[in-house]
C-alpha cells in the first residue's frame, strides 16, 4: 500500500478539518496517510513515498529551519523549489512583471523609508506570513500612530513590509478561493473579510467564515494566468482574488505552500484530492 505523511505543526497535534476529511478518502484510494509534525526529529521522511505539506502553520518565524526541512525530504508536495518562491510574498512582483493583475502594493525593505499612504484606508503585513499573523488594517490620518509602531516592529524584526490599498469590496464580497487539485480545477469558496482594525501583535489563527462560491468566468481567467507563470508540477494550489475599485477581480495570493484547500465546502473535493496523492505517490 502506498505510505503517504501529511505534515502539520505542533500548534496542531490533532486533526485540522482538512486532513480529518482526507484521511478517509486516502484511505479509500488505497493510500495508508498519516499525520506529523514537520520539525519532529524522530521522523524518518525517508521511509514514505510521498510528504504532503499540509497544515504547517508556524514555520513563519523560522523560515529558514523550515526550507531547509523541506529541501531535506526526498519526496515532497508541493516541492521544496515551489515553497523556496511561495513562502515569501514578494513572489508577487514576479507575478506582476509577467501581466497577472495583483493587488497594488508598496514593497518597504529593513532600512527603507517607513512611507504611510496619505488618504483612504490600507493594510500593513509582512512579506512572509499566514493569515492575517502580524496584519493590520489602518485609516489614513486617524490610525498613523498604531501603524507607525507596526510597521517600526516589523522592521526593526528585519522583515521586509506590505503596504495595500484596503479594497472596500472585500466587505461585502468577500475574497474568493479556487482550489486546484492534480492540476485541475476543483471547487470554489468564499472569505468573509477578516480585518476589522490595527494588528494586535503576535496573533495566533484566527477563525473565517467560509462558504461555497462558484468563481466567475473573470476569476478564473485571472487564476488560470497566475498559475501558468509557476514552472513545474504542483499537488494543489488555492489562489486568492479580491474585486479591485473597478470590480475586475485582482490577485491577493497564490497559496502554494500550506493552504486550507476548504475540503468541506465540496463533498467530492477529498476524494479528489487524494486520488491527486495516489497518482503522486506512485510516479516514484
Amino acid at each position: 500500500m502506498t505510505a503517504v505523511v501529511l505534515a502539520t505543526c505542533a500548534d496542531l497535534p490533532g486533526m485540522d478539518t482538512d486532513n480529518a476529511l482526507a484521511l478517509p478518502a486516502l484511505a479509500a484510494a488505497g493510500v495508508d496517510a498519516r499525520v506529523a509534525r514537520w520539525d519532529d526529529p524522530a521522523e524518518d521522511w525517508s521511509g514514505c513515498d510521498l510528504v504532503v505539506i499540509r497544515s504547517t502553520w508556524d514555520y513563519t518565524t523560522r523560515v529558514g529551519e523550515y526550507l531547509r526541512w523541506a529541501e531535506s525530504v526526498p519526496r515532497l508536495a508541493n516541492p521544496a523549489k515551489v515553497l523556496r518562491w511561495n513562502t515569501d510574498k514578494r513572489y508577487l512582483r514576479d507575478l506582476e512583471a509577467a501581466g497577472v493583475p495583483v493587488v497594488p502594493t508598496t514593497w518597504i525593505e529593513p532600512g527603507g523609508a517607513p512611507v504611510l499612504p496619505v488618504s483612504g484606508e490600507y493594510v500593513i503585513k509582512p512579506a512572509v506570513s499566514i493569515g492575517a499573523l502580524d496584519t493590520g488594517r489602518y485609516r489614513a490620518g486617524a490610525d498613523d500612530d498604531p501603524a507607525r509602531a507596526h510597521l517600526s516592529r516589523l522592521l526593526g524584526a528585519g522583515r521586509t513590509v506590505m503596504i495595500q490599498p484596503y479594497l472596500g469590496a472585500v466587505d461585502t464580497a468577500g475574497e474568493t478561493s479556487l482550489l486546484y487539485l492534480g492540476g485541475t480545477f476543483s471547487h470554489g469558496a468564499r472569505k468573509a473579510a477578516l480585518l476589522d482594525g490595527p494588528d494586535q501583535g503576535e496573533r495566533e489563527y484566527r477563525d473565517q467564515v467560509i462558504t461555497a462560491r462558484e468563481p466567475s468566468a473573470a476569476e478564473h481567467a485571472v487564476a488560470g494566468a497566475a498559475l501558468a507563470q509557476v514552472g513545474g508540477d504542483l499537488l494543489y494550489a488555492r489562489v486568492d482574488l479580491v474585486p479591485g475599485a473597478d470590480g475586475e477581480p485582482l490577485l491577493l495570493e497564490l497559496e502554494l505552500t500550506e493552504p486550507s484547500l476548504f475540503f468541506g465546502m465540496d463533498p467530492g473535493s477529498p476524494a479528489r484530492f487524494a486520488e491527486a496523492v495516489r497518482r503522486w505517490a506512485a510516479r516514484g
